[in-house]
């Protein structure tokens, strides 16, 4: 039986060397060996995905969660065992940055961003001066559990549990504080894609004037919603990441954007905006939200109106990361109009003239205004305008247009002109 066995496999690897069999046996094994080297180099990339993801997220979670899951308590060493998690998400921290600067460079192409501030800030928290752990003190609560929280070396607004709901706290909160054309931006990171709503009331001291109800803007995941408009961002994004949010209003019709592309066009909207609300709906200790730069600004005149009637454009909404000339990507709203009144107007010639507040080495501000002009300046010459129209300068906090009595005043002081020459 053995004999014949050996016999019918010798017959069967004869026949496989005929060329016939053998063309067949190097076509499958071609075959085999590309969909296996697809499948590992596909699996590669997941793993290597899901784990600088995963990284990321849990440097955030340490970051905020390890005071209190280790508060008072030290390991052999006489390190508090929060520590080590604290330096893992401090490393962490300074990789998604790294990454972060990357993506702005690619981020700058937000051609589509048709998004200008107000000219004026009348609310701002930029969050400087927060102690971790505490209620944010120019904030009011509604409901639920709310905390400053630090993340990545930034403080944030962290909404924690109990429907938590925040509105400004103003002197004259039931009093409308909000202009007939008007801006508001936030930056949001909600990494489970539960509803995050935007009221355009205040909900403790102000009373809704809809007839509908629908007095809120929601931001689920990359959807967008006010009432039946609604909209979907056009790209599958992931979820765990920082998300740029603007408001704009204009004596009736509210546009709304999510990172570079304007996702909500309401032409007359049913009620009168009087106030601000943020209400995480859905957060939880398992499922926390993040919010921070937030900001309203009293819309003004058009830029080409502003450059003939004043001589010079005032730009607050042109952003960059905090002591540094790197621009934020939300900054392209702005430029993007500035190119395309050049555009439109090849005689038009800007000095780029960058200013700071107060906070700060008066030779350090000035140096940071300087390069921060210079990379104004550099972002429209590689969008096509020519060099020799433009130049740039710093004038630090020399000029300041407020006094730097507050945030909104500091707020204001930060900013590009762009003065015709």
């Amino acid at each position: 039986m053995r004999t014949s066995l050996i016999i019918s496999l010798f017959s069967v690897f004869i026949l496989l060397l005929s060329p016939a069999a053998e063309a067949q046996i190097k076509v499958d094994l071609k075959g085999k060996i590309n969909r296996e080297v697809n499948r590992r180099a596909n699996q590669k990339a997941d793993e290597a995905v899901k784990a600088g993801l995963d990284k990321t997220e849990e440097g955030i979670k340490n970051a905020v969660t390890g005071k209190e899951q280790d508060a008072g308590a030290e390991n052999k060493a006489g390190e508090k065992p929060g520590e080590a998690g604290k330096a893992e998400a401090g490393n962490a921290g300074q990789n998604a940055r790294a990454e972060g600067a990357a993506a702005r460079e690619v981020s700058l192409s937000w051609s589509r961003y048709d998004f200008v501030p107000g000219d004026a800030v009348i609310f701002e928290d930029n969050l400087m001066n927060e102690e971790n752990g505490e209620f944010p003190s120019r904030w009011d609560l509604i409901e639920g559990n709310v905390e400053i929280a630090r993340v990545d070396g930034e403080n944030v607004i962290m909404m924690r549990d109990g429907g938590p709901t925040i509105v400004p706290y103003l002197k004259n909160a039931e009093e409308d504080y909000l202009p007939d054309v008007f801006t508001i931006e936030i930056d949001l990171y909600y990494p489970n894609g539960s509803p995050f709503n935007i009221y355009l009331y205040d909900r403790k001291n102000q009373r809704s004037n809809s007839p509908t109800g629908y007095t809120y803007l929601t931001v689920d995941g990359n959807e967008m919603r006010m009432g039946k408009a609604r909209s979907k961002y056009p790209e599958e994004k992931d979820l765990k990441r920082w998300m740029h949010i603007s408001i704009a209003y204009t004596d009736g019709k509210l546009k709304a954007y999510l990172d570079d592309t304007r996702l909500i066009n309401i032409p007359r909207l049913d009620f009168n905006p009087s106030g601000l609300s943020f209400h995480a709906y859905h957060a939880s200790n398992e499922n926390l939200a993040y919010i921070k730069n937030i900001r309203i600004a009293k819309g003004g005149v058009k830029y080409y109106d502003r450059v003939m009637q004043d001589g010079k454009i005032i730009v607050n909404g042109i952003r960059f990361d905090t002591g540094k000339s790197t621009l934020k990507p939300e900054s392209m709203g702005p430029i993007n109009e500035i190119f395309k009144i050049m555009q439109e107007n090849p005689g038009l010639k800007f000095s780029v003239e960058g200013h700071t507040d107060s906070q700060g080495e008066d030779a350090f501000n000035l140096k940071l205004s300087e390069e921060r002009a210079q990379a104004v300046m550099n972002t429209l010459v590689k969008m096509g305008i020519a060099a020799d129209r433009l130049s740039s300068k710093g004038w630090g906090e020399s000029k300041p247009i407020s006094d730097n009595a507050s945030p909104e005043d500091m707020a204001n002081n930060r900013r590009v002109e762009f003065v015709k020459i």
